[in-house]
Parts: C-alpha cells; sequence; structure tokens
C-alpha cells in the first residue's frame, strides 16, 4: 500500500515513498505509546483498588510487579511493527523477528518472576503465620529462589532455542548431570523432602510434644531440612534425620490441641454402695478441677466403671489438663485426694487377694525358714601385713 504513494514535490523537495514509511512507523509507535500509557495509568488505579480492598498490598505488589514489563511489552511490540512499514529494514527482517522474540520471553519471564516472588513474599508474611505451620519461615524462602531460578532457566532455554541454538544437548546434559546428583545426593534430597513434608503438611511443629514408635518421646527444638532435634524429659539432645522420622509412626500431644485427658484407675471393694464411690469421686474430681491451676475447667469430669475384677469393682475418673507437663502434677493431686477422701469415706480400696482351696481334710504345710551361717565380722577376721 505504502508502495502505491506517489512522491511528492513541495517546492525543491521531493518526498519519496520512504519518507510515507517513517511517517506511517512512527504513528504507529505513537499509537503504541499511548496505549502503554493509558496500561500504566489502569494499572496504577487497579492497584490502589486492590490495596484498599484487601489491606495487605498484595494487589499493589503484584501490579507493580507485572505493569513495568507489560509497558516495556507495548513499546517494543510498537517498535516491531512500526519496523514492518520500512522497506529498507527488510533485509533484516529475520533478526527483528528473533529480537522480538527474545524480548517478548525475556520480559514475560521477568515479570512472572517477579509476581512468583511477590505473592510468596506475601504469604509468609500475612498468611502461613496465621495457621500452626508457620509455613512461610520454612518454605517461602527456598521455594521462592527454586521457582524464579527455574523461571529464568526455562526462559533461558526459550531464547536459545529462538537463536537457532540447539538446546537438545543442553538439555541431555543438564538431565544426565541431574540424575548424577540425585543418586549422590539420595540422602540428603530424601531427608530434605522428608521436611518439607514435616513442615508442609503440619505434622509437627516447635515446641510440640511427640512419642516415636521405639518409644523415644521428647519436646521438638527445630525442624531443619535434614534432620529434626528432640529434647528429651532428661534435657538430652537427639537428632533425628527427617526421613527416618517421616517414615516413623509418631504421637503429637500437643495435636489438634495441647490439652490433654488425665485418667486415674482403681477399684473398690464388693461390700462399697458404688452410687457413693461415684458421688465422691465426682466431688474430688470437681475440687480438683477448681484448685489446681493448670485443669481445664472447660470440660467437666467424667466417671465410669469399668469391670468385676479379681478383688474389685474397678472404675475410671477422667480430667483434663491444659498441657501434657501439668497433667503429671493433676494427677497426682488426684489420687492423692481421691485415696484420702475415700479413707475418710470408709471406702475400702483392696489390695490384690487369694484364696487357696485345700481338699478336705489337709492341712497347709508350713515350710520352715532357711537358716543362715553366721557371718564372721569384719573385725575378727585377720589382717595380712604388706
Amino acid at each position: 500500500m505504502i508502495e502505491d504513494l506517489p512522491n511528492i514535490t513541495i517546492g525543491s523537495v521531493t518526498l519519496r515513498t520512504e519518507f510515507w514509511e517513517v511517517i506511517f512507523g512512527l504513528g504507529t509507535f505513537l499509537v503504541f505509546a499511548i496505549i502503554a500509557w493509558l496500561a500504566h495509568f489502569l494499572l496504577n488505579r487497579v492497584a490502589r483498588n486492590l490495596t484498599r480492598k484487601w489491606q495487605n498490598q498484595l494487589g499493589e505488589k503484584l501490579v507493580q510487579a507485572t505493569f513495568r514489563p507489560v509497558v516495556l511489552l507495548i513499546l517494543f511490540l510498537g517498535v516491531f511493527l512500526a519496523t514492518a512499514y520500512i522497506s529498507v529494514l527488510d533485509g533484516w527482517r529475520v533478526q527483528i523477528t528473533a529480537g522480538w522474540r527474545v524480548l517478548f520471553v525475556a520480559l514475560v519471564a521477568i515479570a512472572s518472576a517477579q509476581v512468583v516472588s511477590e505473592f510468596l513474599v506475601w504469604y509468609g508474611r500475612y498468611r502461613a503465620p496465621r495457621g500452626r505451620a508457620a509455613i512461610g519461615r520454612k518454605l517461602v524462602s527456598p521455594l521462592r529462589r527454586f521457582s524464579v531460578l527455574g523461571i529464568y532457566l526455562l526462559a533461558s532455554l526459550l531464547i536459545l532455542d529462538q537463536l537457532n541454538i540447539s538446546i537438545s544437548p543442553l538439555i541431555a546434559g543438564l538431565g544426565i548431570g541431574g540424575i548424577a546428583v540425585a543418586l549422590a545426593l539420595q540422602p540428603t534430597l530424601s531427608n530434605f523432602f522428608a521436611g518439607t513434608y514435616l513442615v508442609g503438611d503440619t505434622v509437627i511443629m516447635p515446641g510440640d510434644f511427640i512419642e516415636l514408635e521405639n518409644g523415644l518421646r521428647g519436646y521438638v527444638v527445630e525442624i531443619g531440612w535434614r534432620s529434626t532435634r528432640l529434647r528429651t524429659p532428661f534435657n538430652n539432645l537427639v537428632v533425628i534425620p527427617n526421613s527416618r522420622l517421616a517414615d516413623s509412626i509418631l504421637t503429637n500431644y500437643y495435636g489438634p490441641s495441647m490439652e490433654i485427658g488425665v485418667m486415674v484407675e482403681a477399684g473398690v471393694s464388693y461390700s462399697s454402695d458404688l452410687v457413693h464411690v461415684e458421688r465422691v469421686a465426682m466431688e474430688v474430681a470437681q475440687e480438683v478441677i477448681e484448685i489446681v491451676p493448670e485443669a481445664d475447667k472447660r470440660n467437666p469430669p467424667w466417671f465410669g466403671y469399668e469391670k468385676f475384677g479379681d478383688s474389685n469393682i474397678d472404675f475410671w475418673i477422667w480430667v483434663q489438663a491444659t498441657d501434657r507437663a501439668s497433667s503429671f502434677g493433676m494427677k497426682t493431686e488426684l489420687m492423692k485426694r481421691l485415696h484420702s477422701r475415700f479413707k475418710k469415706e470408709g471406702i475400702e480400696i483392696n489390695y490384690p487377694v487369694r484364696h487357696i482351696i485345700l481338699p478336705s481334710g489337709e492341712e497347709p504345710k508350713t515350710v520352715p525358714p532357711l537358716e543362715q551361717e553366721p557371718r564372721t565380722p569384719m573385725a575378727d577376721q585377720p589382717h595380712s601385713e604388706v
């Protein structure tokens, strides 16, 4: 279309066809410059509106991370389309197209990396600490670095492909190198992913009291990427590889909440008044809940008879403590007060008794005690001289 425009002569100056190509190119670039300015203005308005709505600056951060690459992308697109009108640059059309594709991939990669980075920082700062996982302090930082690195690595491969550089040997080399590194670092990677699972799945957290299937128990001091540290009740530090911890059956006494039940089992004689026993036991349990500061006063005590035993009618009484550490003192106080009150009320707690029935006419035999030889005092023993 531009080639069909005639040359225009103004005075002694002749405007050739190339002049019109430049005019059309500048006009195209000007239009895209206006579009870029409008995009910049609208994105700033959107960022302010999202900030007022979310009250945590996430919207503003995301828009600020994208509007510069978007504006540059619009401007470079205007430059690329403007050059399409200039016939002098036809010999460079392949290089210009390749350059535009490289710029497009680079700007998209920069915008994506900034969006991912800002979102993960926001998540770790405002969202993660609200739960027990506190994942922001453990996972966000390495996840942010690996995500950004992965985006830039993928963009680099795409750029090399646009520049007609074969990336097949590079991908094959990276694959072989990755397999070699994975085999060499298999235990470390196993512990790393196990640590990620422990932190991300909120199984345990620092401060929890846990018990493993092998009987090891203690407070979680720190969950690292390779190992987890426990402090035992004897104040010893135990280091456990995360892979072994993830494969082990464990009990978390602080999950889903720190409150823990305290149960005392006992038995009364068959001659006891069971209604009276239940009333006395419940009174003692309620008294312990009111007196002991570590008792969970939101839950009432529970009482129940278990079975007819050999010498007693077995029962249990249940109360709840605020945490595991206070449950031991609460159980001790409950047992002391229950024993004292039973003794005062005349309620008998039998010790195990065995009744032996002999055949008729047979008398039990008494076994005489064993005679021991008198021991010679140390003073009467001869001393050896050196």
